[in-house]
């Protein structure tokens, strides 16, 4: 910018500050995330409690089932886990995106939706929320040890691949379609994924 007065003239060069002093730079924050920040260790939490209300809720309604004389039966089973399923996405969605299954955080990687270098920390905090409900479950739950209440494979192994590889796509189609496609209806993105579990179940 230029004053001219009189005879004399000022000239104010603005941008030499700027020039000296330029912004700071987004360079160094670029990998924050893969810390171990506060609020990752936040996700990292909210996977670990999840997770373990979700096998907590969900393997409790196959053992009260087997305990009391198939009173809950599968359709019961199948509720408790969709419900499981759409209370929690509602609760920590928002926090650590719910993914509480392996299989989930390596499909949003693989996509380019979750970033790569925390998936073993997401994965280590889902094994350790289902392995402490499976704890929590044998302690309040007295039985034999060598007894496996849940469900019991049918069929020829390639039946169950075929209907393992069906239901796990299944599921991450519904999870992809409500959750990475911001034309999708957000708010109803619990209740589908619940609903998919809940069918899952119930055919698996």
């Amino acid at each position: 910018m230029a004053e001219n007065n009189g005879n004399h003239g000022v000239v104010l060069n603005v941008n030499a500050e700027a020039n000296q002093n330029p912004p700071p730079s987004t360079s160094k924050t670029k990998d924050s995330d893969v810390g171990f920040t506060v609020p990752f260790m936040q996700k990292l939490m909210a996977e670990v409690l999840g997770t373990y209300f979700l096998i907590f809720a969900g393997c409790a309604s196959v053992v009260v089932n087997v305990n009391n004389e198939k009173v809950v039966s599968l359709t019961g089973i199948s509720i408790v886990w969709g419900l499981a399923v759409m209370v929690l996405v509602y609760s920590v969605g928002h926090i650590s995106g719910a993914h509480f299954n392996p299989a989930v955080t390596i499909a949003f990687a693989t996509c380019k939706r979750f970033p790569l270098k925390q998936v073993p920390a997401y994965i280590s905090a889902q094994v350790l929320g289902s392995t402490m409900a499976a704890g929590t479950l044998r302690l309040l739950f007295s039985g034999p040890h060598d007894v496996f209440a849940g469900t019991s494979p049918q069929g020829s192994d390639f039946q169950a691949f075929v209907i393992e590889f069906i239901i796990t796509f299944y599921l991450m189609f519904i999870i992809s379609g409500v959750a990475t496609d911001n034309r999708a209806i957000g708010e109803l993105a619990g209740l589908a994924v619940g609903a998919t579990v809940l069918l899952n179940v119930q055919f698996a």
